[in-house]
């Protein structure tokens, strides 16, 4: 019976733990937004990069897409701008890199920026470049099924149906922070539920344990 109720705590345990590890990364991927934009548009980008190890982020680099100008960017403290830029003066890639201790694991940073979208309806791909203090690198460079996949915005006409490009563009992006903000929310919620769950399962374990040991 003791031999039992030792694996079944065991595997409890185990699942809880896979459960509360899941809980933390399973959005931990670097994103862009927003995810949907007009051709020839200026447009305010957001890129946001999460901790997804005990070590922290110190530097991130950024592509630019094909069809796509990077015009200018928002300062942060705390962080460099670097601009790669080729012959002809269009900015490739944007480095932002950390003055002091960077991203620590738990958090997030965020960097906003306008660019110019392609003049035809595409997809502009976001190829990123997460470093961090141990010297690793993370490629977010693969496709939507990949294990560290890049953002994609949809450049489509679609978006100018309802409004003038300007409050269109506006409206797109208070959207995309507010499903963001409600995501994020969600996520929190799920993740105190689940180790309340896991606390209450070990809670009750730990009952049992004592009143077989006194037996």
């Amino acid at each position: 019976m003791k031999n039992v109720f030792k694996k079944w705590t065991v595997g409890l345990m185990s699942s809880g733990l896979a459960l509360m590890m899941f809980a933390g990364t399973a959005s931990a991927h670097v994103s862009v937004k927003p995810e949907v934009s007009s051709p020839g548009a200026w447009e305010t980008y957001t890129i946001k990069v999460p901790v997804e190890k005990a070590i922290n982020t110190t530097k991130v680099t950024l592509k630019i897409p094909n069809g796509a100008e990077f015009e200018s960017y928002q300062p942060v403290s705390g962080w460099d701008v670097t601009l790669d830029k080729d012959s002809s003066g269009k900015t490739k890639t944007v480095t932002w890199n950390a003055t002091g201790a960077g991203i620590a694991e738990g958090q997030f940073q965020q960097f906003s920026f306008v660019a110019k979208n392609p003049e035809k309806e595409t997809e502009a791909v976001w190829d990123a470049y997460q470093y961090y203090k141990d010297g690793t690198i993370v490629e977010w460079t693969g496709n939507e099924s990949s294990d560290a996949p890049h953002s994609i915005t949809k450049i489509t006409t679609a978006t100018n149906n309802v409004a003038p490009e300007n409050t269109n563009h506006h409206q797109d992006n208070a959207k995309a922070e507010e499903k963001q903000k409600e995501t994020e929310n969600s996520s929190s919620q799920n993740t105190a539920v689940t180790l309340s769950i896991i606390a209450l399962i070990l809670a009750v374990l730990a009952v049992i344990r004592s009143f077989m040991r006194r037996k």
